[in-house]
């Protein structure tokens, strides 16, 4: 059961300074791009503001550049955009399969590169009506006091669910953080925390302008299992980067989606360098992601699926990598 939108007011600057200004100018404000995911949980009474500042004007947040040094993908690209652009199926195979695999045509042509990685954390006891949340108390991520995930917990347990987000960690993305005090760049991994309620890094008013990819990573692959073959967010994704000489690791990185309030990337991998793929190596990756990923109760598959389905992903993705570039 969804509720009518409350009345609210739109600005449409047409720069990056004219829509943090707007921003800024009006207490519990918030950016809409896409709004594939802020409309919807307006539309359940999740998130209520009275003010929108609409980017969707803001022609310097939707290019793709390749500037020699590697590619700088605007926030405000769409995931369709991203998906079809033939650089990035070239170069950033993970990016291009994990853009094409969210959610369904009409979402991606809508859906934007900023918007899926400070996407909001999910739960079957967050992400309900009105109604339903109302008459269970509410919950720790919103209006609630209690997490019902883990009520004898403080922290809530909401998971990520962007699928854009590992496949940029584990190919070594920064991003550009725009606000009051000007332009800053991290690394991706500094955007997340572990907190369902509070997951991103972002200064109220700050907003990600551009992601910034290097010029030649290794072979890259990305994978996710979900509920349905089509539209679902991610009950576990896994980016996997894999530079090989001859039958030797030299790098792996893998990332992981939808099992945590974060994505992030597995640590330990540095580990495998100089080691053969071969089943030896696969059974510890299972073991080395079985051990980090933390799923809880937040969907209706259960957390040990989850867990075991990212292991084997990542198992898979790292296996199919070394044959292809065996081959």
């Amino acid at each position: 059961m969804t509720t009518a939108l409350q009345p609210f007011r739109v600005a449409e600057p047409r720069t990056v300074k004219e829509a943090i200004a707007a921003r800024l100018d009006h207490t519990g404000s918030r950016f809409v791009a896409g709004g594939t995911d802020l409309l919807v949980n307006m539309r359940h009474g999740i998130s209520s503001p009275d003010f929108l500042v609409d980017l969707s004007g803001v022609d310097q947040l939707a290019k793709i550049e390749d500037n020699g040094d590697g590619v700088t993908v605007g926030a405000g690209v769409t995931i369709a955009t991203l998906a079809r652009n033939a650089v990035i199926a070239a170069r950033y195979h993970a990016l291009a399969q994990a853009a094409e695999a969210i959610a369904g045509p009409g979402h991606r042509i809508m859906g934007t590169v900023g918007g899926n990685l400070c996407l909001d954390t999910r739960c079957i006891y967050y992400n309900q009506s009105e109604w339903w949340r109302s008459a269970n108390a509410y919950c720790l991520k919103n209006r609630g006091d209690t997490c019902h995930v883990a009520p004898q917990g403080k922290r809530c347990h909401a998971a990520f669910a962007g699928d854009l987000a590992p496949a940029l960690l584990a190919l070594g993305a920064e991003i550009d953080i725009a606000g009051a005090q000007g332009i800053r760049r991290i690394p991706l991994s500094q955007l997340y925390v572990e907190d369902g309620k509070a997951h991103l890094t972002l200064a109220d008013g700050e907003l990600i302008t551009a992601v910034h990819l290097p010029s030649s990573p290794p072979p890259s692959a990305y994978a996710k299992i979900r509920t349905r073959a089509a539209i679902d967010f991610p009950l576990a994704g896994v980016a996997v980067v894999l530079a090989t000489f001859g039958a030797s690791v030299v790098s792996l990185r893998l990332a992981l989606t939808g099992t945590n309030s974060r994505p992030f990337l597995i640590a330990g991998t540095e580990a495998f360098a100089g080691r053969p793929v071969d089943e030896e190596l696969l059974q510890e990756i299972d073991r080395l992601v079985q051990k980090q990923v933390q799923p809880m109760r937040t969907t209706l598959t259960s957390a040990n699926y989850r867990r075991v389905a990212a292991a084997s992903l990542a198992r898979r993705l790292t296996a199919k990598l070394f044959a292809a570039g065996a081959a």
